[in-house]
């Protein structure tokens, strides 16, 4: 046997259980790097309530004195439909689905189950949706002609403030990034020229320093000038994570897909990782599905993924933003 010809088809809290919730909630979500909301009602709105107005009274007699309501904001998060197709030659996908059963645990390789061969399937196309949600969700542009043009992603977004200079932004020169310290220069100029709210979300460690891969390089080459053990380890072991005055820098990891944008191509940007919203529905709308099948007219094994996905930013003075000119 050399190819799969049993067809699946995922729908409602299949679709749900079996293929999105595990990618966009938990440790999956938080890979992410921003905040992901998962099957919220379309259209998705998100309600930010202003709890920083004085409430304190003094205590001098009964009665209310509570003034007015609590002020609400509200931002839409709108969300595009879109579908994800792979095509794989039967001998090829057979041989790539047997790899991840042979990987199993506890798997006997003459009597495959077929729950095991469906949970190798679908790991296969998991992870491939999963990276281009995450690609598409920094990099997506509607108005290109190719691409990942599927829905707006958050470059998209930054830039167009960016250019309206709606936000704290700077550029540099690529000279610049020839001095390892640059790195440090760039950070500390992000933070004095914040959002005076940005020092006070320190303490909800949501903060982080998101930045192309040549900054986040340009760093770890400066940490290990330092002359201490700890770098010279880190130097030898390499470095899980970084940070910098304990906010984590987060490398996008767009090095192979920015070059076909017209995105900036090296940036760092700070911000509350609350504040970048990446909603995703599959319940909203007739005909979200997940489908694998097999087409015998071109021995071909096919998967499709059709649901719903949108980017946004929630209070845009909470930016910073440098890149390079």
């Amino acid at each position: 046997m050399t190819y799969l010809e049993n067809s699946k088809q995922y729908t409602g809290s299949d679709l749900e259980n079996i293929f999105f919730r595990p990618m966009l909630t938990g440790e999956s979500a938080q890979d992410l790097g921003v905040r992901v909301l998962y099957n919220m009602p379309q259209p998705t709105h998100v309600q930010l309530w202003d709890g920083q107005r004085n409430i304190l009274q003094k205590f001098t007699s009964a009665g209310w004195a509570g003034g007015k309501a609590a002020t609400k904001y509200e931002k839409t998060v709108n969300l595009n439909r879109v579908k994800a197709e792979l095509g794989f030659s039967a001998a090829n996908y057979f041989s790539m689905v047997y790899e991840k059963v042979s990987s199993l645990v506890n798997t006997h390789m003459d009597d495959l189950s077929g729950t095991e061969l469906e949970q190798a399937e679908t790991a296969l196309f998991k992870q491939a949706l999963a990276e281009n949600i995450r690609v598409t969700m920094w990099i997506g542009d509607t108005s290109a002609a190719s691409g990942y043009n599927t829905f707006d992603g958050l470059l998209k977004r930054i830039n167009g403030l960016v250019d309206d200079d709606g936000v704290y932004n700077f550029s540099y020169q690529a000279a610049a990034l020839e001095d390892p310290a640059y790195a440090v220069e760039l950070f500390d100029k992000l933070w004095a020229g914040a959002d005076p709210r940005i020092p006070g979300l320190k303490a909800d460690d949501r903060l982080a320093y998101f930045v192309s891969s040549d900054i986040y390089r340009l760093y770890e080459k400066y940490l290990d000038a330092k002359g201490a053990d700890a770098a010279y380890a880190d130097a030898m072991n390499g470095r899980r994570t970084l940070a910098y005055h304990g906010i984590p820098v987060v490398d996008v990891r767009l090095g192979s897909y920015l070059g076909a944008t017209s995105f900036r191509q090296s940036f760092v940007m700070l911000t509350d990782r609350r504040n970048l919203v990446l909603a995703v529905n599959t319940a909203d709308m007739p005909g979200n599905e997940v489908r694998m099948w097999y087409n015998p007219d071109e021995m071909e094994n096919r998967q499709r993924a059709v649901f719903m996905a949108g980017t946004q930013i929630l209070d845009e003075a909470l930016i910073s933003f440098a890149y390079k000119q």
